[in-house]
């Protein structure tokens, strides 16, 4: 018994071990994102890089998205004749739900690996302690930048990732079910609410915070060069999506309590 107790007892403190040098990570980022010098131009950079080279994956996931829930919300009604809250329910669904939680999950693969695999790069080729020789804070001139830049444009990609997820659901309602559009875009219109869109806004910051995070952890802390590098990218991608997932049944459970 006691080599089972061992293990079981080895993995428990490695998992807290983990979580303690991530959230000290993770302070250490936010001090430096809060806290000038801000690299204005780096941060830019990675708003495009983050942000705008991210809106056609985001699109495209968005309205197939859309498109794949009016049409199951509309076999799904039409079993006991309410077929007409079809509009009703996909805006709901993605406001508050699919639209960031879509986003996140993109995100997590596309930049959280990205970012873990550039910074792993720097870090096995040793870059990062040229940084640090030049008395350049890592954390300053490289994490918080990204952090920035995930935390200003989330939000921005959430509320057009709703946008489209809705007009993809506006397209299969109204040429593929016979839907009336202008009365589709009125109900949807009617229905949501500012709380729906804001309880997205909300945790697209929480995600954007996230994927940032994750991936300039598993990029500082990779090694063995090119196979450690590509741990880092799978890891980070890997652990972004499962708290993206965790925190959004978290923040929908907390939101559904306080009435928002």
């Amino acid at each position: 018994m006691a080599n089972p107790l061992q293990l079981v007892g080895r993995i428990t403190l490695g998992l807290f071990a983990e979580i303690g040098r991530l959230a000290v990570f993770a302070g250490r980022v936010k001090i430096a994102a809060v806290t000038p010098r801000w690299y204005g131009g780096e941060i830019l950079r990675q708003m495009v890089r983050i942000g705008f080279y991210s809106l056609p994956v985001v699109g495209l996931a968005a309205v197939f998205i859309g498109a794949a829930l009016a049409l199951n919300i509309y076999e799904g009604g039409s079993r006991y004749g309410a077929e007409q809250f079809v509009p009703n329910i996909v805006v709901l669904g993605i406001s508050r739900e699919l639209g960031a939680t879509i986003t996140g999950l993109m995100l997590a693969g596309r930049v959280s690996a990205g970012i873990a695999a550039e910074i792993g790069a720097m870090r096995v080729t040793e870059q990062i302690d040229a940084l640090e020789t030049l008395s350049a804070s890592r954390y300053r001139y490289l994490y918080a930048p990204r952090l920035i830049a995930a935390l200003a444009t989330l939000p921005l990609l959430v509320m057009a990732a709703n946008i489209i997820g809705v007009m993809g659901g506006w397209l299969v309602s109204v040429y593929g079910l016979g839907f009336d559009s202008t009365v589709y875009l009125r109900n949807t219109v009617d229905f949501v609410t500012r709380d729906d869109i804001l309880v997205g806004l909300i945790k697209a910051v929480l995600f954007g915070g996230i994927i940032a995070i994750m991936g300039c952890y598993q990029g500082d802390r990779s090694q063995a060069g090119a196979t450690g590098v590509g741990r880092a990218a799978t890891l980070s991608m890997v652990g972004a999506a499962v708290l993206v997932l965790a925190f959004n049944y978290v923040l929908s459970t907390l939101f559904v309590e306080i009435g928002l």
